[in-house]
This record gives structure tokens, sequence and C-alpha cells, in this order.
């Protein structure tokens, strides 16, 4: 009877030892809501060793639209979000969801084509004027269509530039509802033209016949934005191990493995916390 008990309490022990130890690891996790582009990229594995290893605290990265991402932590289900889309960010602070942004990075957008070009736009830098050539030619075009950053950035552009594409939709306007990824397939198995984010594109291996064809517009630029969540609507979130991850990426630790990420020998993203664009 005194070795069932010893036996019984000895497994309790250890199943009290392993939940312990489970619920640090746990504490020890946090989830970031991010725009696809850092991730397709390749920029947060690349970086986020680093972090991990300096801090043990593992970030677990749902990569989506920024739409998607903010409305994930709004529900509760990330504790940070990085993203790339200014207005949507001002409305998520402005509800109480998240403290104010702080920009981390900054790319460009870009337009890539058909390398036949029958919108006859290659070398221009007027992203308005692009947008104009295309919807005139009737030029088969990609757009992600799924509330992310740069979706948003497009339909600004659309808009600016006076024309509704959706009049063209199911002819010349393809609006595939996906990601950065699976728009520059789409272009590249049409062919079309699409808006992208440089980092993807760079990193991008099917690039087929796409070519980049504008280029250089201040319009284009893309910055990239770090927000912690509100502690006011948002106890439950892990906050003090995502305001680490936060003053990791403002500063010269997170910023130095920015500068440092590359793809064949091309820097995708400019460090900018200090600077800001």
């Amino acid at each position: 009877m005194r070795r069932l008990w010893f036996a019984i309490i000895a497994a309790s022990a250890l199943l009290s030892a392993v939940d312990a130890n489970s619920q640090t690891q746990a504490q020890e996790t946090i989830t970031l809501a991010s725009t696809t582009s850092v991730d397709n990229s390749g920029l947060l594995a690349a970086i986020l060793p680093d972090f991990t290893k300096a801090s043990g605290i593992t970030v677990h990265v749902l990569a989506l639209g920024t739409g998607q991402a903010l409305d994930t932590a709004r529900r509760g289900d990330a504790d940070i979000v990085l993203v790339h889309d200014p207005e949507a960010e001002q409305k998520f602070v402005d509800d109480g969801n998240g403290l104010s942004s702080k920009q981390i990075a900054w790319n460009d957008f870009i337009i890539v084509g058909p390398t036949d070009d029958p919108a006859q736009i290659a070398g221009g830098n007027n992203a308005i004027a692009a947008l104009t050539a295309i919807a005139t030619k009737e030029a088969s075009f990609v757009s992600r269509g799924d509330k992310s950053g740069t979706n948003a950035l497009e339909l600004r552009l659309w808009k600016r530039a006076g024309i509704d594409p959706k009049s063209g939709a199911g002819r010349w306007y393809k609006d595939i509802g996906g990601g950065m990824g699976a728009a520059l397939n789409a272009a590249a198995a049409m062919p079309a033209y699409t808006l992208s984010d440089r980092g993807t594109w760079l990193s991008f291996k099917n690039k087929g016949p796409l070519k980049i064809v504008t280029e250089g517009d201040a319009a284009l630029i893309n910055r990239y934005d770090v927000i912690e969540l509100n502690p006011k609507t948002h106890p439950s979130a892990k906050l003090m191990q995502a305001h680490q991850l936060a003053v990791w990426l403002e500063n010269k630790p997170g910023q130095d493995a920015i500068g440092a990420f590359q793809v064949g020998g091309e820097t995708l993203f400019n460090p900018s916390a200090a600077n800001p664009k």
C-alpha cells in the first residue's frame, strides 16, 4: 500500500512539474499578426530567431493581409501586430485596440507586368499614369483583393486616377482574394500586371514572363509599423513579452538585423525607427 501511495505521489509531482513547465513555455510564446510581405520575403524567418535567442521568447507568426491581421488582434487572437496600411492602423488605434504605431522599416511598391508590356509603361516612375494606361488598354491586372495593405494602396491609387477598376472585373481586372505570392503567381501565369512590394518580388522564385515596369514614385513608399495592443481593451494579451519584441525591433539589435537581411545580394528592407519615412 505504501508503495502504491509513493507511486501516486511521485506521478502527481511529475504531472505538476510538467504542467508548470508547460505554463512557463506558454508564457514565453507570443503571437505576431503580420502582413504577408515581411513573412513571404523571408525577413521574419531570418530575424526572429535572433530575438528568441536574446529574450527566450518564441514568436508565432500569423501571416495575413493587414486588414485580417488587425481583425485578428481585435478579436484577441494576437499579442502584437506588424502591418503597413496607415489608414487602417489609425482606425485600429482610434478604436482603442492599439497604442500608437511605430515605424520600424520601409521599402517600396513596384508595378510588375509582362515583358511584352501591352500597356507600354515600362521604364516609367508614375504609378497613376501606369494604372491609367493599363485600364485604357484593358490589359490584364491582378489585384490581391484581400484587404491587405498592398490592396488598400492599390485601391487608393485607382481612386486617385479616377478609375473604377471593378467595372472591368471578369475581363481585364482579376480580383483573386489572395496573398502577394498568389497574386504574383497568377500574374506570371496569365501574364498580367500587378502591384507588389519589392521585398516579396525580389524573393519570388516564379517570375516567369514578368519584369518591373514602374518604380520610384513617392506614392509607392511602403512603411512597416509595429503596434502594441492597448491593455485596457486587451488585458489578456501577453503585453510584457510583446513589448519586448517591439523594443527589440525599434532599437539597434532589431534594426541591425532588418538592415542586414538580403536576398541575392540586395537589401529588401531599410530600417527606419530612428528616421521614419
